[in-house]
């Protein structure tokens, strides 16, 4: 009997009865943070993405707060001393005293060191520390941080544009009360940092739907399963080019659901990296909005304590979009397709919607090969015990104390939209947004480089942004658009995005 069964992909449907509490993390100091000019990962998407959903009046409908930043001792309770203590010091005006510790912890072109690192990290660490610190507490059902889900930070290296492992943190928060935490990731690339953190533990499964192949970071087989304790408790699907809507779930919700009923957590994590979306900068999936957002549905119908992270996605406006329309389902509602004003409203032309749609790529996704994965996937967790018991006789005190209900509410809440919402609307610069698409696809290398000559001459490794490189040295066919071997990423005008 065939374990893949394609099913159609339905509408997205939400529950008028469902009165989950919803707790949204959001500093706006996040968006004025910058890698560097040309560099993908631009952190002002968050604030494009909080404009949106304030704009379509979610905040009416959940808590918003602004974390507290994570400390150098909350941050080691993962990484490293020495690790935490190189980012807290170094600066774009310091590197040459730190040029073997850049090597050492790999600063470089994909993870360059920019003014505000260390308090950038903070930011990303506190919300999703504060927002498992809330579930633990019953004082929320599911929590968001978009500014997390930065799933490729080691323990002692930074790696794939992230520095520090926000997820790590907040899991090893919500062990504290839950006995098994389940760890899923739709992020276009392997979550290699999360999986690694806990490789040996059978307290928590990881489970990473990914590119597999010539694609960074390169790891993420289907054999890797998890050694020792963990054995079975690593769950990885490498998929290929172009997979849709309807694929995509029919290996997805068949999969969480196996797991959910074998593994029996008793709360989620789930990354919502959007450069599984169709015609991400990086990306190689074809994914619409809808498709990317029926994953957070249907993790969410299982009822469990649930917090949702951002992580990747480098077209911007179509993170946006996808991040908010995520946060309307979160709250039970079904935004309109029409987007309201907001801040960058001139930036989601020339259709102003809610939308993100998919393109003509070619689905390399066979059935064949989808069931020989489901196929050995399910052989794997019928191999071991499922819901393996943990003793849970006492909690240890919080790192930081969190407190209750008199927890500075007056500065950490406020549900029209965030305290330092003026600050929202700093002009940025020129490289936070492109004229088109030319533009914003033919990044020049040497401009990435350029923010690291210390590190010219250390080992070469693979880089996350491997495709921009590859795309700025071959011809663009830009007359070929009915091609299905041309990356959707070459495409002009292509859907979701459009030349100005």
């Amino acid at each position: 009997m065939s374990s893949f069964v394609r099913k159609p992909f339905d509408p997205i449907t939400v529950s008028s009865t469902d009165k989950r509490r919803v707790a949204y993390f959001y500093d706006s100091d996040v968006g004025n943070y910058s890698y560097g000019t040309g560099h993908p990962m631009k952190p002002h998407r968050i604030r494009m993405a909080h404009s949106l959903i304030m704009n379509y009046g979610l905040y009416k409908k959940m808590e918003i707060y602004r974390a507290k930043p994570a400390t150098k001792q909350e941050m080691c309770q993962f990484h490293s001393d020495e690790y935490i203590d190189f980012l807290s010091r170094v600066t774009p005006d310091n590197l040459d005293l730190f040029q073997k510790e850049q090597v050492k912890f790999n600063a470089g072109e994909d993870c360059p060191i920019f003014d505000g690192l260390y308090e950038f990290c903070g930011i990303s660490g506190g919300g999703s520390m504060e927002g498992a610190a809330r579930l633990n507490r019953g004082k929320c059902d599911i929590a968001i941080n978009y500014a997390g889900g930065l799933h490729h930070a080691k323990k002692s290296e930074a790696s794939g544009f992230c520095y520090l492992n926000d997820i790590v943190l907040g899991i090893i928060e919500l062990l504290r009360y839950h006995p098994r935490v389940l760890y899923i990731d739709i992020d276009v690339h392997h979550g290699d940092g999360v999986e690694e953190a806990f490789y040996t533990t059978d307290r928590v499964m990881t489970c990473s739907f990914h590119k597999y192949g010539e694609f960074f970071p390169g790891t993420g087989e289907l054999r890797d399963i998890g050694v020792g304790k963990g054995k079975h408790h690593a769950v990885n699907v490498p998929l290929r080019d172009g997979i849709d809507d309807a694929t995509y779930r029919s290996i997805f919700e068949p999969l969480i659901k196996r797991i959910m009923d074998w593994y029996q957590p008793s709360a989620v994590v789930l990354q919502c990296g959007g450069d599984s979306l169709s015609g991400d900068k990086l990306g190689c999936f074809n994914l619409s909005m809808r498709g990317h957002a029926n994953c957070v549905n249907y993790v969410k119908s299982f009822n469990i304590p649930m917090m949702v992270v951002g992580g990747g996605g480098y077209t911007m406006r179509n993170v946006a979009r996808t991040w908010t329309y995520e946060t309307g389902l979160l709250n039970n509602v079904l935004l309109d397709s029409e987007l309201p004003y907001n801040d960058y409203y001139e930036y989601y032309g020339p259709d102003y919607k809610l939308d993100v749609r998919p393109s003509n790529m070619h689905n390399a996704n066979s059935p064949e090969y989808l069931d020989k994965i489901l196929t050995q996937i399910y052989a794997n967790l019928e191999n071991t015990k499922h819901a393996p018991s943990v003793q849970m006789n006492y909690v240890p005190p919080d790192m930081e104390d969190f407190g209750d209900v008199e927890e500075d509410t007056a500065l950490a809440k406020d549900t029209q939209g965030g305290s330092q919402y003026a600050r929202d609307n700093m002009v940025m610069g020129d490289n936070e947004f492109y004229d088109d698409d030319a533009q914003a696809e033919g990044i020049n290398s040497k401009n990435i480089e350029d923010n690291s000559k210390e590190t010219e001459n250390r080992t070469s490794r693979v880089s996350i942004m491997q495709p921009l490189f590859e795309d700025s040295n071959k011809e663009k066919k830009e007359n070929d658009v009915t091609s299905t071997n041309v990356p959707f990423s070459t495409l002009k005008n292509g859907e979701g995005e459009h030349k100005k």
